[in-house]
C-alpha cells in the first residue's frame, strides 16, 4: 500500500479509558502529547506506585499489536502493582497505544513499521523514560518493541516477546489468515468497513472472551473511521522483499541478533498466525532466551494463559544483569552474552545436603575431571571389524529366514555415508534432525550420523499417537525430518515442519504427493568418501527426547553429547557390559545404545511401538541369533513373555539359559512376575532399574534385593540405591500435599525424589517454567525434581510410592497411592490396582479402582462399582479406608511402557460414577 498524503479519516486527539472497563482501573489511564504534537494514550502504574511509597527498579515498556490496544496488558499493570505491595521489586509498567490505535490520536496517515519504531521513541522522549528498559510486545508490537530495543541500547536492559515474528521465512508465505486480509478487496472491507479481521482475532482467544471483555477491546473500533490503523497495519505486512517495510524490518531483524541483554519468549502454539516457525526463527537470533510454550494458548496469549508471573520470574535476572553490568556497557557489547543453556535461574540458598544424601559409590555426578569421550568412539575402534554390529529381527530377514544383520565394518560406512550426505544437503551443527523411523539398522546408523556433525536428534515415540506426535514436531520445529512413508504423510497432512528425507525409496509420483525433497539412499550415496565436518564438543546439544506423555502432555528432554556419555559409562560400569556381551532390547529405544556400549543389539520380533507383543519365543530367537548375554524388557513385554512361555522347546530353554543380566525398565514390577521371568532364564541376575526420560538411570535393585525388601514395613516399590554417580534425596510433603521440605537423605520422610547425576539432562525444551519448577529450590549443583514421589529407608534404598500429582490430599494429610494400591492388589480376584482421590482438594475420599484376573470366565466386562464380595475383600485388605471400590475391564496405561496407570484419567472417571454422571470407559 502506497503511503497516503491525504487523511482517509477525520482526525480527532487521544483519549483516556472510561470507567468500568472489566480488569482495568481507569487511574492508569493517561494521555500525553510528543515534540511533533502527536497525542498518545497510554497505562502507566507508576503515578500509584509513587503514592504507595514504592521506588521502581525499571519500566516495562509494552507494545500491543493489531487489531488489539493497551487494554491487552491491564493485568500487568495490576499485577505489578500487587508485586511491590507483597514487598517485591517495584516495577512500572508502561503500556502505551500505537497512533491510529486503540485511544491514541486518529491522525489518518499511513503508519509504515519504520516510522511506528520512530513514533514509538517519541513516545519514550517524551515520556521522559530512563534505564533499565525491559521492552515487551505482542503481534506486530513486538516488531515495533524490538525496532525500539535495537534503537535504544543505552536504555534496554531485557526483551521480552509474545506470539510475533520479525523475519518472513524465504520458503513460506505469509499465514493465511493475513494473507485473505491482503487479498484485494477483501482487504479494507475485513478490516476497515467492517470488523471481521478484530472479530476474528478475538475469537482465537481460547477460551471464549467473556462478553465485557470483547467488548473493552471493541471499544476504540466501533466505527470504519477508528478501524483505519487496523486497515493500515495489515497493508504494512511485508509479504516479499519488494514491500516498502522490508529493508525495515531486515534491519530490525539484524538488530535483534546482536542483542544480548536477558530475553524471554511466551508462546502459545495454537497460534494460525505466529506458528512455532516464528518462535524458532527468534530462539535462532536469541538463543540465550528464556523459552516457554503454554500448551493450551494461542495467538492471545495475554489472554489465554497466566503468563505473568513468567514475567516477574524473569524481570530479577534483568536487574542482575543490570547489577553486573561494567560501565560503558550496552545491549549489544556488554558482558552479557548468552549463556550456554538458556534455563539456569537463580534458587534459594538450601544447605548443602551432601554429607547425608543417598549416594552411588561411583565419582560424582559433575566430575568435570573425567576426559569425555563420544557417543561414536567405540563404532571407530570397530570400524575394521565384521562381526555383528546390529541385527534386526522385526522386519527384515535374509533369504535362509536369518534376521538382517549389519556388521560392525558396514555399520561404520554407512554411518559415516550419511553424515557427509546430510551434511551436503544442508544439514549444519545445532539443526534438529527429526527421526521417524522405526528401530533397526536404518534408524542406528541416522542417530549416529547426526550426532557426528552435531545435528540434533528429535526422537518422539509413535505411541504417542498422531496428536501428540504433532504436538512433538511442532514444538521442537526441526528443520529436516527423516521418515518412512506412513510418517511422511502424516507430516505432509498435519503439516509438520522440516525438510523432508524419504527413509524408503519412493515412486516419483509418491515423492512430489509427499512433498519429500531427497531420498536417504541418495544422501548416503552422495556422502561416499566426502569429509566430515568438525566433530561436537560434550557441551553441545546432540538430542530431544520426548517423554511418554504418561503424566501429561509428552515433553522433549535435550540432551548434551557429554550427558549421552555419561549415560554410556554408567551402564557400562552397572552391567560390566563388554564387546562380547550382547543385547537384546525388547525395550526398543536401547537399541540405539548397543553401538556406543561397543557391543551387539539384536531388536526381538515385536511391533516396537506396543512392547505387550514381545513372546518368549521371540526373546529366545533372539538370544539364539545374537548370542546375547543382557535382556532389556520392558513390564509389559515381560507380562506377555511369561504368558506365552509354555510355547517354549527345550532349545529356546537352552538358549535363554544362557542369559547372564535380565533388565525391566519403564515402570515398577512386582516381585512376583520378575520371579516368574527369572525362571525363563535361571542363569540371569534379575534387576529393575529407576529411571525417567530426564534421567534413564537412577537407581537398580535386583530380584533378591526386591525379596529382601518385602520383608520391610516400607510401603511403596523399593527401587534399590543410586548407582553410575547418582544421587537421591527427599523433598517432604507438608500437609497440603506439596514438597516444600528442605530436600534431605533422612530415612522415613515422605516426599518429592530429586536426583542428580552426570548423565541427567541438560533442560527441557521451550519449557523454562517447567525447569525452573524441577530445579526449585534444589541443593548446589544440577538436581531435578522427578514428580515422584517416594522416600529413602535407613539403608539407604528408594522407594517409590506414586507421583506428586496423584497424592490424595485427605483430612489427614497427604496419602501416596502405592502403598495401599500394594495392599489390594494381594486380593486374589484382583490383577492391577489404582487408589484416587475423589471429592475437594483437602478432604479427598480414597477410592479404589481395580482390574480383576481372567480367571476362565473374563474378566469384569463393564466398568462401574464393584461386586458386594470383591468390594469387601479390597477394603479389608486396605489399609485405609475406602470410599468407594470400582472395576474396569482394562486400566488405561501409557502407550510407550503399556505400564504406567493414568490416575488422573482414573480419578476423574471416578468421580462423575460417584456423583451419578454417565459410567462410560475411564
Amino acid at each position: 500500500m502506497a503511503t497516503r498524503t491525504v487523511p482517509s479519516t477525520t482526525p480527532r486527539p487521544a483519549d483516556t479509558v472510561p470507567p468500568g472497563l472489566p480488569g482495568l482501573d481507569a487511574r492508569h489511564s493517561h494521555v500525553l502529547t510528543d515534540a511533533r504534537g502527536a497525542s498518545w494514550h497510554y497505562l502507566d502504574n507508576g503515578p500509584e506506585l509513587a503514592a504507595r511509597g514504592h521506588e521502581p527498579v525499571g519500566t516495562v515498556l509494552a507494545l500491543h499489536g493489531n487489531p488489539t490496544w493497551s487494554y491487552l496488558w491491564r493485568r500487568l499493570v495490576a499485577d505489578a502493582l500487587d508485586a511491590a505491595g507483597a514487598g517485591a521489586p517495584a516495577w512500572r509498567v508502561v503500556a502505551v497505544d500505537q497512533l491510529e490505535m486503540g485511544l491514541s490520536q486518529r491522525t489518518g496517515e499511513h503508519r509504515p513499521l519504520a516510522r511506528r519504531v520512530a513514533d514509538l521513541g517519541a513516545f519514550t522522549d517524551a515520556l521522559g523514560l530512563t534505564g533499565p528498559v525491559v521492552t515487551l510486545g505482542h503481534d506486530w508490537g513486538g516488531v515495533v518493541s524490538l525496532g525500539w530495543a535495537v534503537d535504544h541500547p543505552d536504555l534496554l536492559a531485557g526483551v521480552a516477546l509474545l506470539n510475533t515474528a520479525v523475519h518472513q521465512p524465504d520458503d513460506a508465505p505469509v499465514p493465511a489468515p493475513l494473507r485473505l486480509a491482503l487479498a484485494g478487496p477483501v482487504h479494507r472491507l475485513g478490516t476497515r468497513t467492517t470488523r471481521a479481521f478484530l472479530e476474528t482475532t478475538l475469537s482465537l482467544a481460547r477460551p471464549r472472551l467473556a462478553a465485557d471483555v470483547a467488548a473493552a477491546y471493541r471499544l476504540p473500533y466501533l466505527s470504519a473511521d477508528e478501524r483505519d490503523g487496523i486497515e493500515g497495519f495489515v497493508a504494512d505486512i511485508p509479504v516479499d522483499g519488494a514491500h516498502p517495510s522490508a529493508p525495515e524490518l531486515d534491519r530490525i531483524a539484524a538488530g535483534v541478533a546482536r542483542l544480548t541483554v536477558p530475553a524471554v519468549l511466551l508462546w502459545g502454539p495454537h497460534d494460525p498466525i505466529f506458528s512455532d516457525r516464528y518462535l524458532d526463527d527468534l530462539v535462532r537470533r536469541l538463543p540465550h532466551a528464556h523459552v516457554h510454550r503454554f500448551a493450551d494458548a494461542g495467538h492471545l496469549i495475554a489472554e489465554d494463559a497466566d503468563w505473568t508471573p513468567a514475567l516477574f520470574r524473569f524481570l530479577p535476572e534483568v536487574l542482575s544483569a543490570e547489577g553486573s553490568a561494567t560501565p560503558g556497557t550496552d545491549a549489544f557489547t556488554g558482558p552479557r552474552g548468552p549463556s550456554t543453556s538458556g534455563i539456569r535461574t537463580s534458587v534459594p540458598e538450601v544447605p548443602d545436603p551432601s554429607a547425608s544424601s543417598i549416594t552411588s559409590p561411583s565419582a560424582s555426578p559433575d566430575d568435570s575431571a573425567t576426559p569425555f569421550v563420544p557417543l561414536w568412539t567405540a563404532l571407530d575402534a570397530r570400524a575394521d571389524d565384521d562381526a555383528p554390529a546390529v541385527l534386526d529381527m522385526t522386519t527384515s530377514t535374509t533369504a535362509d529366514g536369518r534376521p538382517f544383520t549389519a556388521s560392525w565394518r558396514a555399520l561404520d560406512r554407512q554411518v559415516r555415508r550419511i553424515a557427509a550426505g546430510l551434511h551436503g544437503i544442508g544439514v549444519r551443527h545445532g539443526d534438529r534432525v527429526s527421526l521417524l523411523v522405526e528401530p533397526g539398522p536404518t534408524l542406528t546408523a541416522l542417530v549416529y550420523a547426526c550426532l557426528r556433525i552435531g545435528a540434533v536428534v528429535v526422537v518422539a515415540d509413535a505411541g504417542l499417537g498422531v496428536r501428540g506426535l504433532t504436538r512433538a514436531q511442532r514444538g521442537a520445529w526441526p528443520r529436516f525430518v527423516v521418515a518412512q512413508r506412513k510418517a511422511l504423510a502424516a507430516a505432509r497432512a498435519l503439516g509438520w515442519p522440516g525438510v523432508r528425507i524419504s527413509a524408503e525409496p519412493l515412486a516419483p509420483s509418491v515423492r512430489r504427493a509427499l512433498g519429500v525433497t531427497h531420498e536417504l539412499v541418495d544422501v548416503a550415496r552422495a556422502g561416499e568418501g566426502r569429509p566430515l565436518p568438525p566433530e561436537p564438543g560434550p557441551q553441545d546439544e546432540a538430542a530431544v527426547l520426548f517423554t511418554s506423555g504418561s503424566t501429561g502432555p509428552a515433553k522433549g528432554v535435550v540432551y548434551r553429547h557429554a550427558e549421552l556419555s555419561a549415560l554410556r559409562d554408567a551402564l557400562a560400569a552397572h552391567f560390566d557390559v563388554r564387546p562380547e556381551t550382547g543385547l537384546v532390547t525388547g525395550f526398543a529405544p536401547f537399541a540405539l545404545l548397543g553401538p556406543a556400549l561397543g557391543t551387539r543389539s539384536v531388536t526381538p520380533v515385536m511391533e516396537v511401538s506396543s512392547p505387550a507383543t514381545l513372546t518368549a519365543r521371540a526373546v529366545a530367537d533372539a538370544v539364539r541369533a545374537s548370542d546375547a548375554r543382557i535382556v532389556f524388557l520392558s513390564p509389559a513385554a515381560i507380562l506377555n513373555v511369561v504368558a506365552t512361555a509354555d510355547v517354549l522347546d527345550a532349545g529356546d530353554r537352552e538358549a535363554l539359559a544362557r542369559v547372564q543380566t535380565f533388565l525391566s525398565t519403564g515402570a515398577p514390577i512386582s516381585a512376583e512376575l520378575l520371579g516368574s521371568a527369572a525362571e525363563l532364564m535361571p542363569s540371569a541376575t534379575p534387576h529393575t532399574p529407576y529411571g525417567m526420560t530426564e534421567c534413564l538411570l537412577v537407581t537398580d535393585i535386583t530380584l533378591g534385593g526386591i525379596r529382601e525388601a518385602a520383608e520391610a514395613p516400607d510401603a511403596g516399590v523399593c527401587v534399590g540405591r543410586p548407582v553410575g554417580g547418582g544421587e537421591v534425596l527427599v523433598s517432604a510433603l507438608d500437609d497440603d500435599g506439596a514438597a516444600t521440605g528442605a530436600p534431605s537423605g533422612a530415612p522415613g520422610v515422605l516426599g518429592e525424589v530429586l536426583v542428580r547425576a552426570g548423565h541427567l539432562k541438560e533442560r527441557y525444551d521451550r519449557l523454562w517454567l517447567t525447569d525452573v519448577e524441577a530445579e526449585r529450590d534444589t541443593p548446589p549443583g544440577r538436581w531435578h525434581r522427578t514428580g515422584d514421589v517416594g522416600h529413602l529407608d535407613d539403608r539407604g534404598r528408594l522407594w517409590i510410592e506414586g507421583r506428586l500429582a496423584h497424592v490424595l490430599r485427605t483430612a489427614d494429610g497427604p496419602l501416596a497411592p502405592v502403598g495401599t494400591e500394594q495392599h489390594v492388589e494381594r486380593v486374589p480376584e484382583v490383577r492391577r490396582a489404582a487408589v484416587v482421590g475423589v471429592g475437594p482438594a483437602g478432604v479427598h475420599q480414597a477410592v479404589a479402582v481395580v482390574e480383576t484376573v481372567d480367571d476362565g470366565t473374563g474378566r469384569a466386562r463393564r466398568p462401574g462399582l464393584a461386586p458386594d464380595e470383591l468390594a469387601a475383600a479390597v477394603r479389608a485388605a486396605s489399609p485405609v479406608p475406602l470410599a468407594a471400590v470400582l472395576v474396569v475391564p482394562r486400566m488405561p496405561t501409557d502407550v510407550r511402557h503399556n505400564s504406567k496407570i493414568d490416575r488422573t484419567r482414573l480419578a476423574s472417571w471416578a468421580d462423575r460414577v460417584l456423583t451419578g454422571g454417565r459410567v462410560g470407559h475411564p
